[in-house]
């Protein structure tokens, strides 16, 4: 994997988009090439055309979560996501090549350019839901540890990482029961340091939890990092990897002397402008959406349109947050709070609607501009929840230290929850986001919010 402005993508996927990127504009040179023999062309302006028609469908397909950090899709759905881009494409070609005006170019050209662009592209898209690692060559892993904690890490590493090869397990001192097969077990007659380089191993997972009384070989981790091979634990592994910080595995000392959670003023200002910004034109770009909605709710359940509720912000402040109802006005009419769920009987027809494309959220930008909220950040949670949840879950008050958003890392990363459970796995991608948020981070949580929208993962 490669870090990123802070954030770690797959090589498989700069791979990808790379390739994407290149296909279409050296298909539309080529092909102009080709088309303007005998005469002059302008091929600074094709190319130029070219690439903004790549960009675009880029930006379609990260919309699309073809791009999306852990593949756990099936490859026909891989396959049927491919055709969608293409079939998106191929309009988005035609607008973008339709004006062009060059004299020499005619409409057989417009033709001949956008079928190779798509056709390469097609190409491509067959032989990645074939193939995942493409022709990129594949990352040697050594998990360090034989129990449990090894066993899950090779599970989430062959589910998640298409670049991977796990080379074997080399079993802790301190591994009472060894859990995964046997034919995966590497041998303890040589040391870790000399098996790591007889394997020509790229990276080492240390899993296992307990580290007291000689459990870890020091020296010869030591030795293997010397020599170049990456060395992680098992909270760096899963941030990296998945994109969450795990509980389970997770430690104060980690927090406290790791990188990340950074609070500058540098990045409170940048933050707080992008959200001026971008709060202002989007609510201008949906009022149109805005009033069509107010009026729906008006006809179906009457007055009133919004409903205000106190959430918990930042450093545990207290305010309230405005959506658009989406539930019966006596929702909760015995006082006692319940969470939501995802076929709730108590939303109304129109709610629905609206909260499976994320539309009752629209009305939180204003708390964007008040200064309550950001765009993007943890959700904010109720005071009730938050109380129950503080006491239950570890580390949960660590997600009060930045702003909470009307979109978040957990939201695009994970599916709608509503238990305690579900708040655990959020707060793993919450976790994530106050350590490593930046603008560039933002930028993709908005793309993909986009993204879930657009393809109605649902609401929350």
């Amino acid at each position: 994997m490669i870090k990123v402005f802070n954030h770690w993508f797959y090589r498989a996927t700069i791979a990808r988009v790379a390739i994407d990127l290149m296909f279409p504009v050296v298909c539309v040179i080529l092909v102009a090439v080709w088309v303007g023999r005998g005469g002059e062309i302008a091929l600074e302006k094709v190319a130029f055309y070219a690439l903004i028609f790549a960009l675009m469908s880029i930006a379609f397909n990260a919309w699309l979560g073809i791009y999306q950090r852990v593949h756990s899709r099936t490859r026909a759905e891989t396959r049927a996501r491919a055709v969608l881009s293409l079939y998106l494409a191929i309009p988005l070609a035609y607008v973008v090549f339709s004006m062009l005006s060059v004299a020499e170019v005619d409409r057989g050209f417009m033709l001949l350019s956008g079928l190779a662009a798509l056709f390469a592209t097609l190409l491509h898209r067959v032989h990645s839901a074939h193939s995942r690692s493409g022709l990129l060559l594949s990352h040697r892993v050594l998990v360090f540890g034989a129990g449990d904690e090894a066993e899950n890490v090779g599970r989430v590493l062959r589910k998640s990482d298409p670049d991977i090869h796990i080379v074997g397990f080399y079993p802790s001192p301190t591994d009472t029961e060894l859990v995964v097969p046997a034919q995966v077990l590497l041998s303890r007659d040589m040391s870790l340091s000399d098996t790591a380089h007889s394997l020509k191993v790229d990276e080492i997972i240390v899993a296992v939890r307990e580290r007291r009384g000689g459990a870890l070989p020091l020296r010869e981790l030591l030795d293997c990092k010397l020599s170049g091979v990456k060395v992680l634990d098992l909270a760096s592994y899963f941030e990296r990897a998945l994109g969450q910080i795990r509980i389970d595995s997770l430690r104060v000392s980690w927090l406290i002397f790791g990188d990340g959670f950074r609070q500058s003023w540098r990045r409170t200002a940048v933050k707080r402008l992008f959200d001026i910004v971008a709060a202002s034109f989007l609510l201008l770009l949906a009022a149109p959406v805005m009033l069509l909605t107010m009026l729906m709710i008006i006809l179906e359940d009457g007055f009133s349109v919004f409903y205000r509720q106190e959430r918990v912000g930042l450093d545990g402040r207290l305010f309230n947050v405005i959506k658009f109802r989406s539930m019966r006005k006596d929702a909760e009419s015995d006082g006692q709070p319940r969470w939501a769920t995802a076929n709730d009987d108590r939303v109304t027809r129109v709610g629905r609607i609206i909260r499976k494309l994320r539309i009752d959220e629209l009305p939180q930008l204003y708390s964007v501009l008040t200064g309550d909220m950001s765009l993007v950040g943890p959700r904010p949670e109720r005071p009730y929840f938050v109380d129950q949840l503080t006491r239950d879950v570890p580390f949960y008050a660590v997600r009060h230290s930045v702003k909470p958003g009307v979109t978040g890392w957990a939201q695009v990363s994970y599916h709608y929850g509503s238990t305690v459970d579900d708040s655990i796995q959020k707060l793993q991608y919450d976790l994530f986001y106050v350590k490593n948020h930046s603008l560039f981070l933002d930028v993709v949580i908005l793309f993909q919010t986009v993204g879930v929208v657009l393809t109605g993962k649902g609401a929350q």
